[in-house]
């Protein structure tokens, strides 16, 4: 009879681990997968021709409450009713102070951000990067696609001023150049996916510094809102973004200095404006950020995928702005921005099963190894998915736990401790060189528009 039970208990075992892989941890897998760029695709040339995809928390909930779960529009009770004229794909409006989302059309759906995506660069890079620090022009920057501020080789350039220049003419060679002081593109981009997922902001991925178009790259007006709320939060970004005017410096012998301004209309003429980002590109079309305090009251719009006719983006903008204002201050929302560190950006495993060993099955010993083992195979399989691995090694890792377990539970059945996987987080940047270089071509005036 005890041979019988040392035979059953680690058949038990096997049977626990073989559910918290394949029952518990299949379905945990797929939810926690990030979407990641994909450079080697051709890059995106059109808008989305119906609606894109759909993002959501890393355990398949809607990031802000389930009232967000939609693609239509939904605004909160009692509010008036929507301006006419709102042609954006995707839109929110949102209380910056309570985090009350007032209005949305599909919040979450994860459209290309065009410039828009600056705000993340500014918002990751601000903290960590001295802003006395002069870096130098290079032909890389001169020669950088979509709107430039006008970087010369040779030239230098305060931290400080390339940030302005990144947001008020959106400047993709200033972000080039900032990328380049915080350690290069890719350890710019990593640490900006590191500070989308610890916003809570899990529709962003970012695939370039100044959000020129890659495929998989992406954010939505949820996000957008998110990452506008941060930064009018802090004292120097909401500087940053409230700056009109700049001058850029001369390079002897190559050009004189110059002066720039803010491509944000909204700060010229609409009262109370905190700060705006446009952006623009052929697959994005128009996007648009910002945020306005008036009466006390701070709201932020974000728009995405939107047409200049027949109302310009921005006017769309200020509709949806002054729709927000006529809201009952205080009467709720329909869902809520969320505070950063509020959602995990990992899923917790199911709680471990326990059962009686007085009728031969699964000792409280065995369960926790099975657990633990299966916590293991989980946060390691998870890991992997969540950088990008292929679908196929979590299934390996898996089989291969299911292999320890039963040799364990053959042998001496004793407890095994889970490994452990560091959730993402912004780390500090190490200093390096930075991107691709192309034929310098001569520096054109600053564009009227926002490509990037």
């Amino acid at each position: 009879m005890r041979r019988l039970l040392s035979l059953r208990r680690p058949a038990a075992a096997l049977l626990v681990v073989a559910f918290f892989l394949l029952g518990g941890a299949g379905p945990a897998l797929a939810e926690v997968v990030r979407p990641t760029v994909d450079p080697s695709a051709p890059t995106p040339a059109a808008p989305w021709s119906g609606l894109p995809p759909q993002g959501s928390a890393p355990d398949g909930s809607t990031v802000g409450g389930e009232a967000l779960d939609t693609r239509g529009v939904v605004t909160a009770p009692g509010a008036p009713p929507l301006p006419a004229g709102i042609d954006a794909r995707g839109w929110l409006v949102a209380d910056a102070v309570t985090g009350q989302v007032l209005g949305a059309q599909d919040p979450h759906g994860r459209y290309y951000p065009a410039s828009t995506l600056k705000t993340l660069t500014l918002l990751t890079l601000a903290p960590v990067l001295d802003h006395g620090l002069v870096v130098e022009g290079t032909t890389d920057d001169e020669a950088i696609e979509g709107s430039r501020v006008g970087l010369v080789h040779g030239g230098a350039y305060s931290v400080d001023l390339l940030f302005r220049a990144l947001v008020m003419q959106s400047g993709n060679d200033a972000a080039n150049a900032l990328a380049r002081a915080a350690g290069g593109v890719p350890a710019t981009v990593e640490a900006m996916d590191a500070t989308a997922e610890r916003l809570g902001a899990f529709d962003t991925v970012a695939g370039t510094p100044s959000g020129l178009d890659v495929a998989g790259q992406s954010s939505s007006p949820y996000d957008l809102a998110l990452i506008m709320r941060q930064l009018v939060s802090d004292p120097y970004t909401l500087d940053v973004l409230q700056t009109r005017t700049a001058e850029m410096p001369g390079v002897e012998g190559l050009a004189a200095g110059y002066q720039i301004q803010s491509q944000d209309t909204l700060l010229y003429d609409y009262p109370g404006t905190l700060g705006g980002k446009t952006g623009f590109t052929d697959a994005a079309r128009h996007t648009f950020v910002a945020a306005v305090e008036r009466d006390g009251r701070r709201l932020v719009v974000s728009l995405m995928q939107a047409e200049r006719r027949p109302v310009h983006e921005l006017d769309q903008a200020r509709l949806l702005l002054d729709w927000g204002f006529s809201t009952a201050p205080g009467s709720g929302g329909i869902g809520r921005l969320v505070d950063p560190g509020e959602v995990s950006a990992v899923t917790a495993p199911p709680a471990r099963p326990t059962a009686d060993t007085d009728d031969g099955e699964l000792s409280a010993a065995d369960a926790a190894s099975a657990s633990a083992s299966a916590a293991a195979a989980r946060a390691t399989a998870g890991g992997a998915a969540t950088s990008g691995s292929s679908p196929l090694l979590p299934v390996s890792l898996g089989g291969g736990a299911v292999l320890i377990v039963a040799a364990t539970a053959l042998g001496r059945r004793r407890a095994r401790r889970p490994v452990a996987v560091p959730v993402s987080r912004a780390a500090d940047l190490p200093a390096g060189p930075g991107a691709v270089r192309r034929p310098p071509p001569r520096r054109p005036a600053p564009p009227p528009g926002d490509a990037g």
